[in-house]
């Protein structure tokens, strides 16, 4: 939603974001009311959807002005932009019967742009005209103070599945595009010419023996999205870390290794209420973070233990993620898997990583969904981590493998349209982790996401 709202907003004519409307989630209903004074044109808007990686598949348009007899036949010139509009169609006799030239008219019908650039005109086919009132009264209706031209839009959210405005089983899946699986990677591009800001919050517990350990870790990322397809990422953490083994305790505080992420959409089409994509995301870590852990005399375990109560699990490491998703109705489901290698960084990392993650998704809230907003979605994710060996000192370290599949339950509330709360809790279901690794025993997520 939110998604088609700012592609429509950075048209000339348009007017500020908020006041764009998606008014019907299910056919794909749009509205807005051009500036006034502004010249209107149903290829620019066509374009600008097209280029957010939307198709506009018809429109209707509203005009308030005088009626004129041209060259080429009637035209009604719109009272606040002086625009003209061709009338035009099967309709015209029948709808413009009787109706003298200089008569002031509102004339709704589907509207097109015809002809090349430079010639081209702006043209409607009527559905309804009725007379008004002089051109300098305010409008009546919906919009009082408004421009005399109101455009009511229908988007499809695919350039492969057009529909007719007249089919109840018309679809726009924009609204459900800022939301995304929380701890799964989506292939969904947050905001076409725009980004997110992401800060999560984590509170990790875990043990190996007597050794308990407790870290809180704020993660932030900001994204940027240029075009349809590709998407930027920048994420950097930071953390900090208690432990005691009854015999000794002690904390850390550090910034954990810069990410920079890109994301490619390659794949997208549109079913009813829903869609299916697929995009392929590449990082690179960079060895950034601290890499300081506490010393022997601090805590009596070995040097590889002890340099896992840092932020960093190695020096630069690729990262390489497929992701999918499908959505239909109220369900979303999506899946990724991601391969890690990891470089050492003064001697020490842990074993390279293949994450397999899958996300089911239920629109809960709200029961009548007509009209996008305060959505509130239940959520159910799984993970499964494998590691591989881990090294220190450049020597392959027994006892560092594991294998790890987890749940997490959570809950995404869409606040507002640039705005949504998260939050779930992840617990292992299977955790067969060498003698030497960390066990993870639950991790809090709670985070926002703010569209701009």
């Amino acid at each position: 939603m939110y998604n088609i709202q700012k592609a429509v907003s950075r048209l000339d004519y348009a007017p500020k974001l908020k006041e764009i409307q998606i008014t019907d989630i299910k056919k794909g209903l749009g509205v807005f009311t051009p500036k006034p004074e502004a010249r209107v044109s149903f290829a620019a808007l066509k374009a600008t959807l097209k280029s957010a990686g939307y198709t506009l598949d018809a429109a209707d348009i509203s005009v308030l002005g005088t009626l004129a007899r041209g060259n080429e036949g009637w035209i009604i010139v719109a009272d606040s932009s002086g625009q003209p509009f061709a009338i035009e169609g099967k309709t015209l006799d029948r709808v413009l019967a009787g109706a003298p030239a200089g008569a002031h008219v509102e004339i709704n019908g589907n509207w097109k742009t015809v002809g090349d650039s430079g010639a081209d005109r702006e043209v409607i086919e009527p559905g309804t005209m009725k007379k008004a009132s002089n051109a300098n009264a305010p409008r009546a209706g919906m919009y009082p103070q408004s421009s005399s031209n109101v455009v009511l839009a229908t988007f499809d959210s695919s350039e492969t599945v057009p529909f007719s405005t007249s089919k109840e089983n018309s679809v726009m899946t924009a609204p459900l595009e800022p939301l995304a699986p929380i701890r799964v990677t989506s292939p969904g591009l947050t905001v076409y010419k725009g980004g997110a800001v992401t800060p999560r919050l984590y509170f990790i517990k875990q043990h190996l023996g007597p050794l308990e350990l407790t870290r809180q870790m704020l993660d932030l990322s900001v994204s940027y999205t240029p075009g349809p397809r590709l998407q930027l990422e920048a994420e950097i953490p930071f953390s900090h870390t208690s432990f005691d083994n009854g015999e000794n305790s002690g904390s850390g505080t550090g910034l954990g290794n810069l990410t920079l992420w890109s994301k490619y959409r390659f794949f997208r089409t549109v079913k009813t209420y829903g869609d299916r994509q697929a995009a392929a995301r590449f990082g690179l870590e960079l060895p950034t973070g601290n890499k300081s852990g506490p010393s022997a005399p601090q805590l009596n375990a070995p040097a590889f233990v002890r340099q896992q109560l840092t932020p960093i699990g190695g020096g630069l490491s690729a990262h390489f993620d497929l992701a999918l998703s499908q959505a239909g109705g109220r369900f979303i489901f999506g899946g990724n898997a991601e391969g890690i290698v990891r470089a050492e960084r003064d001697g020490y990392r842990t074993g390279h990583e293949l994450r397999a993650n899958t996300d089911l998704e239920y629109v809960l809230l709200p029961r009548k969904y007509v009209a996008p907003g305060k959505e509130l979605f239940v959520i159910l994710e799984t993970s499964f981590i494998y590691r591989g060996t881990g090294r220190l000192d450049s020597t392959t370290v027994s006892g560092s493998k594991s294998t790890e599949y987890y749940l997490a339950p959570g809950l995404q509330y869409a606040a507002a349209p640039r705005f949504v709360i998260e939050g779930s809790i992840q617990f292992p279901v299977v955790r067969n982790t060498g003698p030497l690794l960390l066990r993870t025993d639950r991790n809090v997520l709670l985070g926002i996401r703010y569209l701009f």
